[in-house]
C-alpha cells in the first residue's frame, strides 16, 4: 500500500465521515447553510488551522493531549458497549501503548518540549496509534516493544505486585487501627481528668 493508496483511503473515510449523520456533520451543515462555504473546505481549514496551532500556539500541550484523549475515550466506551471483543483488544492496545508513551514523555518532556514542532509531532504520533488501519502505530508499538518485554518480565513484575499489594494493605489496616485507636484514646484521657 502505497503513500497515495493511505491518502486516499483517508480522504474517502473523511468524505464518509462528513456525510454520516453525525454531531460534527450536522454542525459543519449549519456553518455551510450561513456561509455557503463548503463542508469539506470548513473541515479542511479546521484541520489546517489545528495544525499550526499545534506548531505556533500557547497552549499546543494541552490541545495535543484532548486529540490523544477525547476521541479514543469516546471509541473505547462504544467498544465496552458492543458486543464484540475485537474492538476491546483495539482500544485496551491504544490505552497501554499511551500510558508507556506518558510515562517516558513524563520523563523526558523537559528535554522534548525545547524541540521545535514537538507537539505537532506528538500529535502525528498519537492519531497513528489511534488510526482506524490494520497498520496503525499502537498495534506495532504493543507487538514490536511492549508485548515481548512484557512476556520477558511478566513474573518478576506480578511478584513485585503480589508483594507491594500485601504491604499497602498491612500500611492501610495499621492506618485504621491507629486512626481508630486515637479518639479511643483521647476519650479515656478525658475522662480520667474530668474525674
Amino acid at each position: 500500500m502505497g503513500l497515495l493508496d493511505v491518502l486516499s483511503s483517508i480522504k474517502e473515510r473523511a468524505e464518509k465521515f462528513l456525510n454520516e449523520k453525525n454531531v460534527v456533520s450536522d454542525f459543519l451543515g449549519k456553518v455551510e447553510e450561513k456561509t455557503g462555504i463548503k463542508k469539506k473546505i470548513i473541515a479542511g481549514g479546521a484541520v489546517s488551522l489545528t495544525g499550526l496551532y499545534l506548531v505556533y500556539g500557547y497552549g499546543a500541550s494541552l490541545l495535543c493531549n484532548l486529540i490523544g484523549f477525547v476521541y479514543p475515550a469516546y471509541y473505547s466506551i462504544k467498544a465496552i458497549e458492543s458486543p464484540s471483543k475485537e474492538d476491546d483488544t483495539k482500544w485496551l492496545t491504544y490505552w497501554v501503548v499511551y500510558g508507556v508513551f506518558s510515562l517516558g514523555e513524563f520523563f523526558s518532556d523537559i528535554f522534548l518540549y525545547w524541540f521545535p514542532f514537538y507537539y505537532a509531532f506528538k500529535c502525528l504520533f498519537l492519531l497513528w496509534c489511534m488510526a482506524p488501519v490494520s497498520w496503525n502505530g499502537s498495534q506495532i508499538i504493543y507487538n514490536k516493544v511492549v508485548r515481548p518485554i512484557f512476556l520477558r518480565h511478566e513474573a518478576t513484575v506480578d511478584h513485585m505486585v503480589s508483594d507491594l499489594s500485601g504491604k499497602a494493605m498491612s500500611a492501610a489496616e495499621k492506618a485504621v487501627q491507629n486512626f481508630l485507636r486515637y479518639p479511643m484514646e483521647r476519650k479515656s484521657e478525658t475522662l480520667e481528668r474530668c474525674l
